[in-house]
């Protein structure tokens, strides 16, 4: 089975065509503010490295979030357009899933974390087990007071990773038992897996039921209470 994976919810988009287990190829880059930049030039990329024609795929995958509200806005829409086109199923990926599927560690708790701005990280605890990870509990947006004071009463030794760097220099301090970790991004890769996993156990949403899932409204609204039926300008 060949997927095209997207991954936009955060400041590393990366894409990866995989087959089967195996990644054929992919790019990443860096960038905040660069995901509408990045993202075509990428997959035509890839698409030629792989030696793939968009007809000869089977799943598009694709990072629905939260993370960054135009990120996560590109990567989907960009999805959709190939989903579409392609006459394929669109799985979509919670981003704290693919964080907590890229951590190494054996025994710990793992804490998934990614940046949302405004003071917010979006954490979620996760289970290590034989092959990848389960969530173990809910996942929510918190301040990094609260991320700390959830960790300080937690009794499991428990590993950090995602985007803990943008959280104040203090808030992992001098906890017992905590430790930080990689990956700081999820990955294509991530997402793929998730996705072929889902795929085999035949979970493929219809695809009006693929959103993003912000955790939160956007910093950007219409009021479309003020708009007549023939526009503001009238």
């Amino acid at each position: 089975m060949r997927f095209v994976a997207i991954e936009t919810a955060t400041a590393a988009s990366s894409v990866a065509l995989v087959e089967g287990s195996e990644v054929v190829a992919s790019a990443r880059r860096i960038d905040r503010r660069g995901h509408v930049g990045f993202l075509v030039p990428a997959l035509d990329f890839c698409f030629a490295q792989a030696g793939w024609a968009h007809a000869e795929i089977d799943v598009v995958a694709v990072d629905v979030g939260p993370g960054l509200f135009s990120g996560i806005r590109a990567g989907l829409a960009t999805a959709q357009a190939l989903a579409g086109a392609a006459g394929v199923p669109l799985i979509p990926v919670f981003s704290l899933d693919a964080v907590a599927l890229g951590a190494a560690t054996g025994h710990r708790r793992i804490w998934a974390v990614v940046d949302v701005r405004r003071g917010e990280v979006a954490a979620g605890p996760y289970r290590p087990v034989p092959g990848g990870v389960v969530r173990d509990g809910s996942s929510e947006l918190v301040t990094a007071a609260k991320l700390r004071a959830t960790l300080e009463s937690d009794a499991s030794d428990a590993l950090v990773v995602g985007d803990w760097k943008a959280l104040p220099v203090d808030t992992l301090v001098g906890l017992h038992g905590v430790k930080t970790g990689r990956p700081r991004y999820p990955a294509a890769a991530a997402v793929a897996d998730i996705a072929r996993g889902r795929a085999e156990k035949g979970e493929v949403p219809h695809p009006d039921e693929v959103r993003p899932r912000y955790m939160r409204e956007p910093d950007v609204t219409i009021n479309w209470a003020d708009y007549r039926e023939e526009g503001p300008w009238a």
